[in-house]
């Protein structure tokens, strides 16, 4: 069984490997540059399981940043009946796409 980690980051939690590519909330590292997260709240190698209380201490992921992009639109459509109420907004969530380079 491969060496993976559950690293926190905008709010969300990721299951992590070294050599995956995973869309997170944007980060403030350029595409191209590299990434530490610190916040790592498990670590597993096989049967060795290490769990963080809430973070491991000294445990690091290291990432590179590959690119940024924003979503799919998400409609958000407001609409009160017998009142003519209706509203339409569009979003598009920013993201950065990570590569694990080691766990």
């Amino acid at each position: 069984m491969p060496r993976f980690a559950v690293i926190e980051t905008g709010g969300k939690q990721y299951r992590v490997s070294a050599g995956e590519k995973i869309k997170v909330e944007k980060l403030a590292a350029a595409a191209g540059g590299s990434f530490v997260f610190d916040k790592v709240l498990m670590v597993a190698d096989g049967d060795a399981v290490e769990i963080g209380t809430p973070y491991v201490p000294g445990a690091k992921v290291e990432a590179k940043a590959v690119r940024e992009g924003r979503g799919e639109k998400k409609i958000i459509f407001k609409y009160h009946s017998k009142t003519r109420y209706r509203r339409k907004k569009g979003h598009r969530q920013p993201f950065t796409e990570v590569e694990i380079v080691k766990v």
